[in-house]
């Protein structure tokens, strides 16, 4: 091995390692004293805690270490005491009758607190941390409600969710005309310009606005209405108010008539308990949509 202590850089006066690439000679610089020091210590520090506190996984678990310490287990015992501590409260917002929970101020502040906890944990990811929704999820802060915005209302659609499987969910949904062959591709056309009208929207220019009106009343009418105001019992909105779920451009709008639409809402019930679907409930209903 050959020794290079003695090979001096000639400007900064330092030993070199040997090492040079294009005339560039690496010095010989240890770590500072301290630096090594502190190393070392991180390392028996990491070691420490991979023998006292839960560190390495396990096929089906991990190993828990000495000290047993979980903060999972933690938060489990805090939601457990958050729980004792409203179990009255809930129980008798369980045992209240929405009518009841509203005229209620104490209550009624308690379900708008655990109501907007469950949303942010079970519903934001549909309609959004602030329940404005998105395209194919509806707004609840507005005065649109597909199947009714009453406090039992929206406790039904919560519950039984829509389209959801449930034996009493809603079950209306939009037909496939194009895709069931029930209408031609310039009927759909048509009659997507006829339902732009209904809003005030432009048409495209040639659009036989008779011939829209009579495809619209002979296949879209039974449940949107004469008017297109809509039906809250079909779940069918309201083609008059310009709010829009999947969208109010000639495109959109042909896709919806030709291939259909049909969300699923889940159905809460069995997963939630019920104090907490009527706290959801009145969350919601007082975002300020409810009617």
């Amino acid at each position: 091995m050959t020794d290079h202590s003695s090979d001096i850089d000639s400007v900064s006066g330092k030993s070199t390692t040997g090492h040079e690439w294009d005339g560039i000679k690496e010095l010989n610089t240890p770590l500072p004293r301290w630096w090594v020091i502190t190393f070392y210590l991180t390392i028996v520090w990491a070691i420490g805690y991979w023998i006292v506190y839960p560190a390495w996984p396990l096929i089906s678990s991990n190993t828990t270490g000495v000290f047993g310490y979980s903060s999972r287990a933690d938060v489990a015992v805090e939601l457990a005491n958050l729980e004792k501590i409203r179990g009255d409260k809930m129980v008798a917002l369980g045992a209240a009758s929405l009518a009841d929970i509203e005229k209620d101020p104490a209550l009624l502040a308690l379900a708008r607190a655990k109501g907007k906890t469950v949303f942010g944990d079970n519903c934001a990811p549909c309609h959004g941390s602030g329940a404005a929704g998105a395209k194919g999820y509806p707004n609840l802060n507005d005065d649109d409600w597909l199947w009714g915005g009453t406090l039992d209302q929206i406790m039904q659609t919560i519950q039984f969710g829509a389209r959801s499987g449930h034996a009493k969910t809603h079950e209306g949904q939009m037909l496939a005309f194009g895709k069931d062959g029930v209408l031609k591709g310039d009927e759909i056309v048509t009659v997507a310009n006829y339902v732009r009208s209904l809003s005030g929207l432009s048409t495209r220019n040639g659009y036989d606005a008779a011939k829209g009106q009579k495809i619209f009343a002979e296949n879209c009418a039974a449940c949107h209405g004469d008017a297109g105001k809509g039906n809250q019992e079909l779940g069918a909105p309201n083609l008059t108010d310009k709010i829009w779920l999947y969208g109010s451009d000639e495109a959109s709008l042909i896709e919806t008539i030709g291939q259909g639409r049909a969300g699923v809402m889940p159905a809460w019930e069995g997963r939630l308990d019920p104090a907490t679907i009527k706290a959801m409930a009145v969350y919601v209903h007082s975002l300020g949509g409810g009617k």
